[in-house]
């Protein structure tokens, strides 16, 4: 299977702190990719150094093929790589409808992918006319990860898409992310282990700046003692 994203030696600092140290990882074209650690290891900064909104310094990007590192965020996302950051990314004060015309490069949406949107996320039908702020926290989610899709994308980076959701919507979420991974790669931070581990084929875990760890998920899943080390899970 090709590698889509191959990242060497990439160090990242904001301001006087050093964050990243030398990140090294491969993520393989089709599936879901899943970048674990504790909070404040390093997984959003990684995501967004790929992205070039940190410039991590010289190292080795390559993304089919091509080093991105050093091109703007812009240059990157025209490659074809989306970023739906924790915060969402969605402008509150504009209909859903609004938000996805301004995700697309043309001002006009593909009908086929509206149709596709719909299918994976029905509530954004229901309040295409809605203020993004009205939504519910699992429908602002949902419209983050349309925006992310509303064109075709071959990687799309996914930081915490979880993060404060119900049981329910986090369920749906992953019934979605199923459907997207069939035909868009998808790189994800997530600290709900169990939903990590019911999407993710390949997987590596960063500590202090450092990826410690690298393999399948179905190996790291079946390794409760290494989940307690690395993530300080219990058994």
């Amino acid at each position: 299977m090709n590698v889509l994203l191959s990242i060497r030696d990439m160090k990242t600092s904001i301001g006087q702190y050093h964050v990243l140290h030398g990140v090294t990882f491969d993520v393989r074209e089709g599936g879901v990719f899943v970048l674990l650690g504790r909070n404040g290891a390093g997984k959003t900064t990684t995501l967004r150094s790929i992205m070039g909104l940190w410039q991590p310094s010289p190292a080795s990007i390559t993304f089919k093929g091509q080093n991105i590192a050093g091109m703007t965020t812009a240059d990157i996302a025209r490659l074809g790589i989306a970023y739906v950051p924790e915060n969402m990314g969605i402008f509150g004060g504009l209909t859903v409808q609004e938000n996805l015309i301004l995700a697309t490069t043309k001002g006009r949406f593909d009908q086929i992918r509206l149709r596709r949107i719909y299918e994976l996320f029905p509530a954004l039908e229901q309040f295409w006319s809605k203020q993004a702020w009205a939504l519910s926290g699992g429908q602002k989610q949902m419209l983050a990860v349309a925006r992310a899709i509303i064109e075709p994308r071959d990687l799309i980076l996914v930081d915490e898409p979880t993060k404060g959701l119900a049981p329910s919507i986090v369920a749906a979420m992953g019934e979605a992310f199923r459907e997207i991974a069939l035909t868009t790669t998808i790189l994800l931070v997530e600290q709900n282990f169990n939903f990590a581990r019911s999407l993710g084929r390949d997987m590596a875990v960063i500590d202090d700046g450092h990826v410690v760890h690298r393999g399948t998920m179905a190996d790291f899943a079946a390794d409760s003692d290494l989940q307690g080390k690395l993530l300080g899970l219990s058994a």
